[in-house]
């Protein structure tokens, strides 16, 4: 199980020392009434299907494929990425503050889900750092203990992010109606930061 437990701890510390993947989420987490956990798993399932599909295509076919070119495009559609969701935030932030208290209810959960898939799996397959977290999988000595990695790194990715939207829910769902959008205007702000970054600085 060392290598379960390995993959676990590396897929946990990957997506919570990622400002990307945590601005990401951060906006959809903050819009959502409950169940925000489920943003971050779809975000982590996402992001876990990227990864392997990527790590997957390095083993088998990786002297075919340009990678680089690969993850150079992956990485600017990222970009463009977090800026839309950062602009959506602040549009949803602005409306919420338009609404007052009233408009502050509802479950917008279920319709972030598919957005946060979309998201994880993006950042899946866009740039190498994340490779730095599979490759110790080729130095275990079985093919088990390899796949046991792989498992493990998937579910420490979709736990940690989890837990991260759920934290970030109940901050947002506790909070005053306006301090509730103020923490919606800087998720927001910071996906757009973070995107513009990806897109000019990378």
């Amino acid at each position: 199980m060392f290598a379960f437990f390995a993959g676990l701890a590396a897929g946990f510390l990957h997506v919570l020392s990622g400002p990307d993947h945590l601005a990401a989420v951060a906006p959809l987490a903050a819009d959502s009434a409950r169940g925000q956990w489920r943003t971050g798993l779809q975000w982590g399932i996402g992001h876990t299907a990227g990864v392997l599909l990527i790590a997957v295509l390095l083993l088998l076919i990786r002297e075919q494929l340009p990678l680089d070119a690969i993850s150079a495009y992956s990485e600017r559609i990222v970009g463009v990425a977090l800026i839309l969701v950062g602009g959506w935030g602040i549009r949803s932030a602005w409306m919420r503050r338009r609404r007052g208290p009233a408009g502050t209810g509802g479950d917008h959960g279920h319709s972030h889900a598919g957005a946060s898939f979309a998201m994880g799996t993006l950042h899946g397959l866009a740039g190498s750092s994340h490779l730095f977290g599979v490759l110790p999988a080729l130095a275990f000595a079985t093919r088990l203990d390899s796949i046991l990695y792989l498992g493990g790194f998937g579910a420490g990715a979709v736990l940690g992010m989890s837990g991260f939207a759920a934290l970030l829910g109940l901050v947002s769902t506790r909070a005053t109606a306006r301090h509730s959008s103020e923490l919606l205007y800087a998720s927001s702000a910071a996906a757009l930061v973070v995107g513009g970054f990806w897109l000019v600085g990378r």
